[in-house]
């Protein structure tokens, strides 16, 4: 579906993105994930064709993305502050759709009418910035796309329609094969709804791999050893990414396969030995931590 190569872009002589490559099948649901100021909305700018690259290519269902006319007709991109014309109603915005999108489907948005419950005839502007979202996505997937990009989308939804719009994007993953890639700081809805992640700093992508096969790469540990000598071969030994010991207990964030930790750490004996699970979140501020980007205690 979207196949990135060696994509650069600079403002004022920073690199934005860098060298980047990236590849998302069609009918996943991607989230992008990464620091402040990593390159994530650029990226995403990118790729919807508002943003053209300084060097390297983009395709989307093999086709170079950048005024292209085909493509930009099965995308859309919603970004962190959704944009709609000044004085412009619902039903305004939506003619408006129709015109650019041909594959507008108007039985589908007199549908998502009830769903969100908002009177078309009322002038945008005047929403609340949670309501604005929902318009957002009533006009987007009325649109039919192939490919929707979302920027921080669930920000100022409520629950109940944060897995109203979750559970229609399911739908449409589902039933058309629709991709889905999304960038949020919400590190929790992404492990909900994401099947494949990508992790950027500083322009560059340095982890893209499948969530449940991040989750089992990376592993935490309760461990109560007998000696210093252990704790010190474990630590020689396994690839540790986090270290914290309270009293006799240590807790550790190590990477490698489940099976080969746990039989080296049996061999010494430990008093006490447990594996737990990790959220999405953990796994990210570890891996973080191994760039140079750490959380630290601060102490106020």
């Amino acid at each position: 579906m979207i196949e990135i190569n060696q994509l650069s872009k600079t403002f004022d002589y920073e690199k934005a993105v860098n060298d980047l490559d990236l590849h998302v099948a069609k009918g996943s649901i991607y989230g992008l994930l990464g620091s402040n100021g990593a390159g994530k909305t650029t990226l995403l700018k990118m790729i919807a064709g508002i943003y053209k690259p300084d060097h390297g290519t983009i395709f989307i269902n093999g086709e170079r993305n950048f005024e292209n006319m085909k493509v930009k007709q099965k995308t859309i991109f919603i970004p962190d502050v959704p944009y709609f014309l000044p004085q412009s109603t619902v039903h305004q915005m939506a003619h408006y759709y129709r015109h650019f999108y041909p594959h507008w489907n108007e039985s589908r948005y007199i549908r998502l009418q009830e769903v969100f419950g908002i009177d078309p005839k009322r002038k945008i502007q005047r929403l609340s910035k949670g309501m604005k979202r929902q318009v957002a996505f009533w006009l987007a997937l009325s649109t039919m796309p192939d490919l929707i990009i979302l920027d921080e989308p669930i920000d100022g939804l409520d629950s109940v329609m944060r897995q109203k719009i979750k559970n229609l994007l399911f739908q449409d993953v589902a039933e058309r094969e629709m991709t889905i890639l999304i960038s949020s700081h919400n590190l929790r809805e992404i492990e909900d709804i994401c099947d494949h992640v990508g992790i950027m700093h500083q322009g560059k992508l340095l982890i893209e791999k499948d969530v449940d096969d991040l989750k089992a790469d990376t592993h935490k540990i309760q461990i109560v050893l007998q000696t210093k000598e252990q704790e010190e071969l474990i630590e020689n030994k396994l690839n540790v990414l986090h270290k914290e010991k309270r009293g006799s207990v240590i807790l550790y964030v190590v990477k490698g396969h489940e099976d080969e930790i746990t039989s080296y750490i049996e061999q010494f004996g430990p008093t006490v030995f447990d594996l737990l699970p990790l959220t999405l979140e953990e796994i990210f501020i570890y891996e973080m931590g191994g760039v140079g980007y750490e959380f630290k205690n601060i102490l106020l």
